[in-house]
């Protein structure tokens, strides 16, 4: 049936013709849309999600965090109200994890100790990434004088031990907070990352946007923050994330050694040292296997995230 637009015309608002849109030359029917073009880090977040080792990693970290704000959602005892009358008591009703030598619950222990590792690791880690990025940045983009002066800086700092460098920091020091194992783990830390940092710079200011917004009278500061930030920090994310893990196990190291954290503050490298003290495992071992595996859960979850990234970041794993 004719429309009131005129023999085989379609109908439209009001009586009006419709115009139908004009197929692409040599083809039929609409053009097709182009899709937008995705940046690296919108790349990375669609590989991200699709990534098993990601996704657990994540799941068993985010557990972590929410333990660490709130530990009471899973352990209401006091971790350190202990009664010497249960030392080295197996597991019961109500105490899933047995005590330790002092007759303290380990469960309790075990889920507050996770806020000292989790602060420990990501404060150092968030310390390490600014510091580092700072120096590096700065010396990758002007050279010169200040780059040859933090490459012999860095050299230095790479020549001592962190482990002996950590025995001897905090043994001068009286009290051995989490926030003077952060301090140390800041200091011995950064030369890793400024050296990361440095390269990207280098890599990313010989790119023909930074030539031309350097033509085109753009300040220092403008071609660091838009230009040149944005492109290099993929590989400092990278190395700062598989880092954090390493840090969480230093920190265990130290109190292991007795030159970490030291009481009331609760921490499983101090616990793997009291249950190896007279080699009470032994008898009973579930004083040093539950800290022990949290320790290394824990490790392993942000290693595990930080090679996802790692492969989401590094365009030649593509």
């Amino acid at each position: 049936m004719e429309g009131p637009g005129g023999a085989g015309e379609p109908a439209g608002k009001e009586g009006q013709a419709v115009e139908e849109a004009p197929p692409p030359p040599g083809g039929e029917g609409p053009a097709p849309v182009p899709e937008r073009a995705r940046s690296l880090w919108s790349d990375a977040w669609y590989d991200l999600r699709r990534n098993p080792v990601f996704v657990i990693a994540g799941l068993l970290i985010t557990f972590l965090v929410l333990i660490s704000l709130w530990p009471g959602l899973i352990a209401s005892r006091d971790p350190l109200s202990c009664r010497l009358g249960r030392s080295l008591d197996p597991s019961s009703a109500g105490h899933w994890f047995g005590f330790d030598t002092q007759g303290c619950d380990v469960y309790t222990r075990v889920v507050h100790g996770a806020r000292t590792s989790v602060t420990v690791g990501v404060c150092a880690t968030a310390g390490v990434a600014a510091l580092g990025s700072l120096l590096g940045g700065l010396a990758g983009f002007f050279g010169g004088l200040w780059d040859a002066l933090l490459s012999r800086v860095t050299d230095i700092f790479f020549g001592i031990p962190i482990v002996l460098g950590g025995l001897v920091f905090l043994s001068m020091t009286g009290s051995r907070s989490v926030w003077t194992v952060v301090t140390f783990i800041v200091l011995l830390g950064w030369p890793q990352v400024a050296r990361i940092a440095r390269g990207s710079v280098i890599t990313a200011k010989q790119n023909d946007y930074v030539l031309a917004a350097r033509a085109l009278g753009a300040s220092n500061v403008r071609m660091m923050v838009r230009h040149i930030l944005p492109n290099a920090v993929a590989p400092v994310i990278v190395t700062a994330t598989i880092a954090l893990g390493t840090y969480i196990a230093l920190e265990a190291t130290l109190s292991y050694l007795g030159v970490g954290l030291q009481p009331p503050t609760v921490s499983w490298g101090a616990d793997i040292s009291a249950a190896s003290q007279g080699m009470q495992f032994r008898n009973a071992p579930h004083i040093l296997l539950y800290p022990a595996a949290a320790l290394s859960l824990t490790v392993l979850a942000f290693i595990m995230l930080g090679d996802a990234v790692r492969d989401a970041l590094d365009p030649k794993l593509r």
